[in-house]
C-alpha cells in the first residue's frame, strides 16, 4: 500500500500540493472566524443531577454568577470628597452598556412604612447631590442603622465597602464582557489613584474575564514559542535554512487545520482548547524530522533523489502512522469523559494529530523533491557518536545486569507509589493562578472582609402553592433556623433571603430602629403579610427570591474559595443538619450555585479522566496485539509506559502538585506518546528475530542500537516542545508542560532499558514462535531501516 501511495504521490506532486494548499486556504478562512468561549465552562454532562438542579435554579431565579464586585477599605470613607466620588463612580458604572443593576453604600434603598397607602415604599438613600460633610454624617448614621446591608455591602468592623455590579445575561456570555470589565476596572483605578486607596475587583464575571484574557495572550505566546523552539531544533539537526523554513511552514499548515477543524465542529476556544495549536506544533515536528532524515540517509546511499523519497515514504510512513495513532488515542479517549470541555479538546486534538501527519507525509516529500540535494554537513547529526556510546552501555546493562535493572526499577516504583499517597486531590476556583497574582490577592480581600464572592445558593421548595405562608409561616421560621445554623460557619457570608427581607420590613414597620431588625412573631408576621407589597404583589424587592406561587424561595450566600476537598466535607456535614430542619418528606431543599457545581465538576473530571486513561491503555494494547499477535508480550510491554506515569505521580505527591483537570491530563497525553517508543522497539526486535534469524540477545542489541538514536532525539524534541508551557502564568498549564516532559524522558529510559530486559527475560521458544507469526499488518519494511531515520 505504501509503495503504491509513494508512487502516486511523486507522480502527481502538483495535484497533491494544490489540493493541500486549497484545503488550507479553506481551513484558514474557517479559522479566521474562530472566537473565544465567553460562557462558563460546561464540565458536567446534561444528565448529571447537580447540573440539572443548577439549571432548574437558574430557570427559576436567573443567573447566579453575574455579579462583579469592586471594593476597598479606608477609614476616610465617610469624608465628603471620597464618599461623593464613590457615589459618582457608581453612577458612571451604571451608565456602562451591559450593566443591569448596581448596589453600593451610596445607592441603597431605605424601607419606609406608608400608613396612608397601607404599604411599604423603597426610597433611595441619596436623592440629591451631596454638598456638605454634615449630609455625609447623617447618611452614615442612617446606613449604620440598617443591619440588612451590613456584611453585604459594608463591614462595620473593618471599614470595608463593596460595590456589587450585575451584568446582563446577553453581555455576560459574550466578548462584550471583557470590555465592560475593562471599563469598570479603569473607573475603579481612577478612584484608587485619586484617593490613594487600593481598590479590589472580583466576582465570577471578573474572574472569568481575567482568565480568558490570560488564555488569549498565552495562546499567542505559546504559538510563538513553539515556532521558535521547533525552528531552533530543526536548525541544530539539519543546518539548512530552507529545510527549517519549509518544515515549520508544513507544521503551521497543520496548526491552521486544527483551528479550522475546531470552527467546523462549532467549538470555541477555551482554557484547554487554546493549547491545541502549540501542541500540534510540538507533536507534528518529529514527523518532519523522521521523513527528512530518512530521505537524507537514503540519498547518501545511492544518490537517487526519487528513489530516496519513495523509500522514505514506504519505510517511515507506516511507522509514523502507528505513532500518530497512539498519540491520537491519548487525546481521543477524552471523548469518554462526557465533559463538553474535555470532549472538544480531545476530539479536535486527535483529529488534528492525524491530519497533521497526513499533511506532513504529502508535503515534505514534495518540498524535498524541489530542494537541492543534501550535503555532508546536513547529515552529521545522524552519526550520534556520543549517544551511540551511551546506547552501547545500555546494551551491556540489559545483557548482564537485568537483576539490577529490576531492583532499581522496583525501588523507584515503590518510592513513587509512596509519593502518590501524598497527592492532594483538591481544586480551587482560582486554582491555576500563583498566590502573588492580583486576582488571587483581590479574592482574599473579599474573603477577609465579606467571607467570599463565590455564589452558594439554597433552594427551598415547600411542594405546595402558598407553602411559605402556610401553617403560620412554618417554612419561614425553618429558614430562620437554617440561617442561624449557617451563621456558625465562617465560610459563608451573610445571606440575602425572604427572611432577611421580612426583618427589614419589620424594622420599618416598628419605626426604623435597628433593634427591631428581627424575625417577627406569628401575629406580627400576619400584619406584615396583610401590608400591601410585603409578601404580596409582583413589584416588590423580594420577587427575585420567591416564586409567584409562594411555593419556592432561595437563600443566597457568598462563600470562600476553600477548595473542593473542604467543601465536600462541609457539604457532608451540612446535609444532615439541613434535613433535620426541613423534613425531606415535606420539603425539597437543594444546595446549588457555582461553588457546588465547581465541586462536583472537579470530582467528575478526576474520576472520568482516570477512567479514560484505563480505556486508552486498553485501546493501545489492542493496537499492539493486532500488530504482534502476542497478548503476553504486549501486556508486559505496557510496564515501561506505565511506570513513568507512576514516577510522575510520585513526583507530584512529593512536590505537593495537586491532582486537578490540567495536571491529570498529563497521563493521557504522555501515555499515548510514550507508547510510540514501545511500538518502535518491539517492531525492530520482532524483525530481527524473524527476518535475520537472530537470537534474542542479538535481536535486543540490534534493536537498542537501531531504535535508540531515534528515541533519544524524539525525546529531546518533545521535551523541549512541552517545556514551553512552563512559561504559563497558569500553574496547572506550567505543571502540565514540566510533568509531561519529565514523563516522556522517563519513558525513554524505560523503553530503552526496562523493555529489552523484560523481553530478554521472558524469551522462550514458544514465545519466539508466537512473535514470528505474521502480523495483521505488514510492518517489516516500515521498520527495517528506521535506524537511519535520525
Amino acid at each position: 500500500m505504501w509503495k503504491y501511495f509513494s508512487t502516486i504521490l511523486l507522480r502527481n506532486k502538483i495535484g497533491f500540493a494544490a489540493a493541500v494548499l486549497l484545503l488550507t486556504a479553506f481551513m484558514g478562512w474557517e479559522a479566521s472566524k474562530m472566537q473565544l468561549s465567553y460562557e462558563f465552562a460546561k464540565i458536567l454532562p446534561d444528565d448529571d443531577s447537580t447540573f440539572i438542579e443548577y439549571q432548574e435554579f437558574k430557570k427559576q431565579f436567573g443567573e447566579d454568577g453575574n455579579v462583579m464586585v469592586m471594593g476597598f477599605k479606608d477609614k476616610d470613607l465617610f469624608k465628603l470628597e471620597e464618599f461623593r466620588d464613590w457615589h459618582e463612580l457608581g453612577k458612571n458604572v451604571k451608565k456602562i452598556q451591559g450593566i443591569k443593576e448596581l448596589m453600593s453604600i451610596t445607592t441603597i434603598f431605605r424601607m419606609v412604612k406608608n400608613d396612608s397607602l397601607n404599604k411599604f415604599e423603597f426610597t433611595p438613600l441619596i436623592k440629591n447631590p451631596i454638598t456638605s460633610q454634615q449630609e455625609v454624617d447623617s447618611l452614615k448614621a442612617e446606613i449604620l442603622n440598617m443591619p440588612f446591608y451590613e456584611g453585604i455591602i459594608y463591614n462595620k468592623e473593618t471599614g470595608a465597602t463593596v460595590m456589587a455590579i450585575t451584568f446582563n445575561k446577553k453581555d455576560l456570555d459574550s466578548e462584550r464582557r471583557l470590555d465592560i470589565v475593562k471599563e469598570i476596572k479603569g473607573l475603579g483605578q481612577e478612584f484608587s489613584s485619586k484617593h490613594h486607596v487600593a481598590v479590589h475587583f472580583s466576582g465570577m464575571p471578573y474572574i472569568r474575564s481575567e482568565m480568558m484574557t490570560k488564555v488569549r495572550n498565552e495562546m499567542t505566546l505559546f504559538l510563538i514559542l513553539a515556532v521558535l523552539v521547533t525552528a531552533i531544533i530543526l536548525w541544530l539537526f539539519f543546518r539548512s535554512l530552507t529545510t527549517v523554513l519549509f518544515s515549520v511552514l508544513v507544521v503551521i499548515i497543520g496548526v491552521i487545520w486544527s483551528i479550522g477543524i475546531m470552527e467546523l465542529f462549532g467549538y470555541r476556544i477555551t482554557v484547554l482548547s487554546g493549547l491545541i495549536a502549540p501542541l500540534i506544533m510540538v507533536i507534528g515536528l518529529p514527523n518532519c524530522i523522521f521523513l527528512i532524515n530518512k530521505y537524507q540517509s537514503e540519498f547518501m546511499l545511492h544518490g537517487n533523489k526519487i528513489k530516496a523519497l519513495q523509500r522514505s515514504i514506504e519505510t517511515i510512513g507506516i511507522t509514523l502512522f502507528l505513532a500518530n495513532i497512539t498519540t491520537a488515542i491519548g487525546f481521543g479517549v477524552l471523548y469518554f469523559t462526557k465533559s463538553s470541555m474535555l470532549v472538544e479538546f480531545g476530539v479536535v486534538a486527535a483529529v488534528s494529530v492525524l491530519t497533521t501527519y497526513l499533511i506532513t507525509l504529502i508535503m515534505i516529500p514534495i518540498i524535498l523533491n524541489y530542494l537541492p540535494t543534501p550535503k555532508a554537513k546536513h547529515t552529521k547529526h545522524q552519526e550520534g557518536k556520543r549517544i551511540t556510546g551511551v546506547l552501547e552501555t545500555i546494551d551491556r546493562l540489559v545483557q548482564r545486569r537485568r537483576s539490577s535493572i529490576y531492583f532499581v526499577t522496583t525501588l523507584v516504583t515503590v518510592i513513587s507509589l509512596w509519593g502518590m499517597t501524598f497527592i492532594d486531590m483538591n481544586g480551587y476556583v482560582v486554582d491555576d493562578l500563583p498566590e502573588k497574582d492580583p486576582l488571587y490577592y483581590d479574592l482574599h480581600f473579599f474573603e477577609e472582609n465579606f467571607r467570599g464572592v463565590l455564589p452558594f445558593e439554597i433552594s427551598v421548595d415547600t411542594k405546595k402553592p402558598n407553602g411559605l405562608l402556610a401553617d403560620n409561616a412554618r417554612a419561614l421560621y425553618k429558614i430562620k433556623r437554617l440561617e442561624k445554623m449557617f451563621g456558625d460557619y465562617d465560610v459563608f457570608s451573610k445571606p440575602i433571603s425572604i427572611v432577611e427581607g421580612i426583618k427589614f420590613a419589620y424594622q420599618a414597620y416598628r419605626g426604623g430602629g435597628s433593634k427591631f431588625y428581627s424575625m417577627p412573631g406569628v401575629s406580627d408576621l400576619k400584619m406584615l403579610s396583610d401590608y400591601n407589597g410585603t409578601l404580596k404583589g409582583q413589584n416588590n424587592k423580594l420577587q427575585n427570591f420567591v416564586d409567584t406561587a409562594k411555593q419556592i424561595t432561595r437563600i443566597s450566600y457568598q462563600s470562600r474559595d476553600i477548595g473542593s476537598k473542604k467543601m465536600k466535607a462541609l457539604m457532608s456535614e451540612l446535609r444532615p443538619k439541613i434535613d433535620s430542619i426541613f423534613d425531606p418528606k415535606e420539603y425539597n431543599v437543594h444546595v446549588t450555585g457555582h461553588s457546588l457545581v465547581f465541586l462536583k465538576s472537579n470530582d467528575y473530571l478526576l474520576s472520568n479522566l482516570l477512567e479514560s486513561l484505563l480505556i486508552e491503555i486498553i485501546l493501545i494494547a489492542i493496537v499492539g496485539i493486532a500488530l504482534f499477535r502476542s497478548v503476553r508480550i504486549i501486556l508486559l510491554s505496557k510496564l515501561p509506559c506505565l511506570i513513568p506515569l507512576v514516577i510522575t505521580a510520585g513526583v507530584m505527591g512529593f512536590l505537593d502538585i495537586r491532582f486537578k483537570p490540567s495536571t491529570i491530563l498529563i497521563f493521557s497525553i504522555a501515555f499515548g506518546i510514550s507508547s510510540d517508543g514501545t511500538i518502535y522497539f518491539l517492531t525492530k526486535y520482532r524483525q530481527e528475530l524473524k527476518k535475520h534469524k537472530k537470537t534474542a540477545a542479538e535481536a535486543i542489541s540490534a534493536a537498542i542500537k537501531d531504535t535508540g538514536l531515534s528515541m533519544v532525539y524524539t525525546s529531546i524534541i518533545l521535551f523541549c516542545g512541552f517545556a514551553i508551557f512552563a512559561a504559563s502564568s497558569f500553574g496547572g498549564t506550567a505543571a502540565m508542560g514540566i510533568l509531561v516532559s519529565l514523563t516522556l524522558i522517563m519513558s525513554m529510559f524505560t523503553n530503552l532499558i526496562l523493555l529489552p530486559a523484560i523481553l530478554l527475560s521472558i524469551h522462550r521458544k514458544s514465545l519466539k514462535k508466537i512473535i514470528i507469526e505474521p502480523p495483521l499488518i505488514d510492518i517489516e519494511e516500515a521498520t527495517e531501516e528506521r535506524s537511519t531515520a535520525i
